[in-house]
């Protein structure tokens, strides 16, 4: 039995050609004083360096250089392409996310992504075995030399990504096996999906992979989501696969995706470029995938008989709650490639693999009574306390009930017996109630739990109508202030707030304000200098953004996107206090809900005495200059497809001009400006509600009737 190792591949950067891959300066000198050619020189050896750094930390996990070191680069490598236009196709800059897509394409694969045959019990598998040496008996081979490469099976969203002279091309869902949508430019926001491969690779290089999101990431994101009010994820695959048909990229490159690669599709030279030749075998290929930094799982092993499969399926299994990843099961496969071709394919599946599943996660138990938690925005959770039980190796004494409607759908109540599925190996929940032994449904509170404010209900969820004057909102709101995308106070982690709660230093969010050096020096575990940083901290603070200050908040739905928007449009903090929902709904992509929980957050007492706290202890978030003339006013344009310049340009431009810019098409809008490749839903939206299309030669000649020039000159 071997195990694959990760071995030794070339690098991207060479440290001694490159100066910012092993202890690498931040101090860069003003962009101002670059010449072209300096600026070129300086952002094609970030880039290297960049992508070396993005290999040591998401494939290699073992980074070269701190967290915040790496942030410089990535930054000055921005700043050089935004300067002197230096912005190449595979750049690691291009992760942030591009332009928002209409509607995702559908593409077809280089080769077909069949499912795999699969069973739960041992016999099956070796029935596979028999079926594969009778097969390779059959053609010729020696069936007593066949070896089965075992790999984990992932639960996430299969994915094809395709490279062209080593550089990344696209992407696309595993879709119905022989096509499926294009998410090329979801997959590039994945930092553990290289821009460029490195060393030597084929002319064409199609590889197909496992999207997935990490569990402590999956635990963290979904907990984010409940704060904000919002359906947490059922399991990490739902999270994974939702988030990569996301139309907006820059939504992906926001959200904790991870890709493991695991077989190749295609492997291409025409000739003229690479000599790489395919490996024989399977096991072979994952060398492959090492030299190339195409990031895989350590969890490989080869065996030599399928009795070595089996066992390695039971120690997997066993490993499972270590992962930080989810499997339910593991694939085992030929290893040579001559075999596996001689073996073939069904309509369906190739006669070479067969996956062990896992046993289903699932028991019966007592509820034994219901707790129900209160998250930052005020959103009730129900929990239910369980009669402990053994699931799949795991003690459960909890199961979520997600919300009031759940509750009433399953007509659950204390004392009742209920399935218990651990989805996803993460969150335990309540499927169905199999034995009714209490009389009614649970009667959710109407009260909140923790302050006692009115509760209200929003659909199938429930709210705690204290705001900020509830203690349990309250700490999350502290936390959530000083969170990096937030306010960005260092040294305010969850630990030192509820020790900061308990010492009666902080009960309102303005009290962070009042606090001094000697009230912290005096806590357990503070000094005299922690002290003073964390009041440096705060005072740091006292001027932030205006779109910081919103996201700091913590109002539902609005995240760091939003707020930016909200502070382009209105400007200042005063004039979003006075908006009404009508108002806010003229914020591109503030929708009516989003505009009804903003009017909500903002008119509840104590949420808004939490921001007049804030401002009398000298809080005062920086105004927005927003300066807008009258051209075009009264218009309605949505753009589709490519422009001359970035659609969030064009938007801004006409914006500035008096014109609104939505990003969807209905009866109001006047324009639908249509680019290169556009969309066909807004198109066929336009027809349905006569709205003119026009090209963009067409909407510069609208412009200039009005007297707006086009392109923008970028001095507005």
């Amino acid at each position: 039995m071997t195990s694959a190792n990760s071995g030794s591949s070339p690098r991207h950067a060479d440290p001694d050609e490159n100066p910012y891959v092993e202890s690498p300066p931040t101090d860069f000198e003003p962009v101002a004083e670059l010449s072209e050619n300096e600026a070129a020189e300086q952002a094609s050896l970030l880039r290297a360096a960049v992508r070396e750094h993005d290999y040591r930390y998401y494939v290699r996990a073992d980074p070269l250089i701190a967290d915040e070191t790496y942030d410089r680069l990535f930054a000055r490598l921005e700043e050089l392409e935004d300067a002197f236009d230096l912005s190449t196709e595979n750049s690691p800059t291009r992760r942030v996310g591009g332009e928002p897509l209409d509607e995702l394409e559908t593409v077809e694969h280089v080769a077909p992504m069949r499912s795999i045959d699969n069973a739960t019990e041992a016999e099956a598998v070796r029935e596979f075995d028999e079926r594969v040496r009778r097969g390779l008996d059959a053609e010729g081979f020696d069936p007593d030399a066949v070896e089965y490469v075992c790999e984990p099976k992932f639960d996430g969203l299969s994915v094809e990504v395709v490279y062209e002279d080593g550089g990344y091309v696209r992407a696309a869902t595993r879709g119905d096996g022989t096509a499926g949508d294009d998410v090329t430019e979801q997959v590039r926001t994945i930092r553990s999906v290289p821009g460029k491969l490195r060393g030597d690779a084929p002319d064409r290089l199609a590889v197909r992979g496992e999207a997935y999101m990490p569990r402590d990431a999956f635990e963290a994101y979904n907990e984010a989501l409940m704060e904000r009010g919002e359906e947490p994820f059922a399991n990490p695959r739902n999270a994974a696969a939702g988030t990569l048909r996301q139309l907006d990229p820059s939504v992906v490159a926001e959200r904790p995706l991870e890709v493991f690669f695991f077989d190749v599709l295609g492997w291409e030279n025409d000739g003229a470029g690479s000599s790489v030749e395919r490996p024989d075998t399977h096991w072979a290929e994952f060398d492959a995938f090492d030299a190339f930094g195409l990031r895989r799982t350590d969890r490989v092993e080869r065996v030599d008989d399928i009795e070595g499969a089996l066992d390695y399926r039971d120690r997997l299994m066993a490993d499972r709650e270590d992962l930080n990843f989810a499997i339910d099961g593991v694939v085992i496969s030929v290893d040579d490639r001559a075999h596996r071709e001689a073996l073939g394919s069904t309509s369906r599946a190739p006669r070479w693999a067969f996956a062990y599943k896992f046993p289903p996660r699932t028991a019966t138990t007592t509820v034994e009574g219901v707790t129900v938690q209160v998250g930052r925005t005020g959103r009730l959770t129900p929990v239910a306390e369980l009669d402990p039980v053994d699931v799949g190796g795991v003690t459960v004494s909890r199961a979520t009930l997600h919300n009031p409607a759940e509750i009433e759908a399953l007509g659950v109540n204390v004392g009742d017996r209920v399935r218990i599925y651990r989805a996803g190996d993460v969150i335990p929940y309540v499927p169905e109630v199999v034995e009714k032994r209490s009389e009614g449904t649970y009667v959710f509170p109407d009260a909140c739990p923790i302050c006692d404010a009115p509760v209200e209900r929003d659909g199938p969820l429930a709210f705690c109508t204290g705001g900020l004057g509830c203690p349990a909102q309250l700490k999350r709101a502290i936390e959530h202030w000083a969170r990096r995308d937030a306010l960005d106070v260092e040294g305010l982690g969850p630990e030192r707030v509820e020790q900061l709660r308990e010492a009666d230093l902080v009960a309102s969010l303005p009290d962070l304000y009042d606090l001094t050096v000697e009230d912290l020096a005096a806590l357990e575990g503070w000094g005299e200098t922690s002290a003073e940083n964390l009041i440096a901290e705060l005072e740091a603070t006292t001027e932030p953004p205006l779109d910081a200050f919103l996201a700091g908040l913590g109002i539902p739905d609005v995240g760091a996107t939003t707020a930016r928007a909200l502070a382009a449009h209105f400007g200042d903090l005063d004039a979003i206090l006075d908006a009404d929902e009508a108002a806010l709904r003229a914020v591109d992509d503030v929708g009516p809900e989003v505009a009804e929980s903003i009017r909500t957050f903002l008119d509840n007492e104590e949420n808004r005495a939490a921001i007049e706290g804030l401002r009398e202890r000298g809080v005062d978030p920086e105004s927005v200059a927003v300066e807008t003339a009258d051209e075009l006013d009264g218009l309605t344009f949505v753009f589709t497809g490519s422009l001359s310049t970035t659609r969030g340009e064009a938007q801004a431009h006409v914006e500035a001009h008096g014109a609104d810019a939505t990003s969807s098409v209905s009866g109001n809008t006047d324009y639908l400006v249509a680019g290169e490749n556009p969309g066909r839903s807004k198109r066929d939206v336009a027809d349905a509600e006569g709205v003119p299309v026009v090209d963009e030669e067409e909407f510069a000649d609208l412009l200039a009737d009005r007297g707006v020039a086009w392109p923008p000159e970028g001095d507005e």
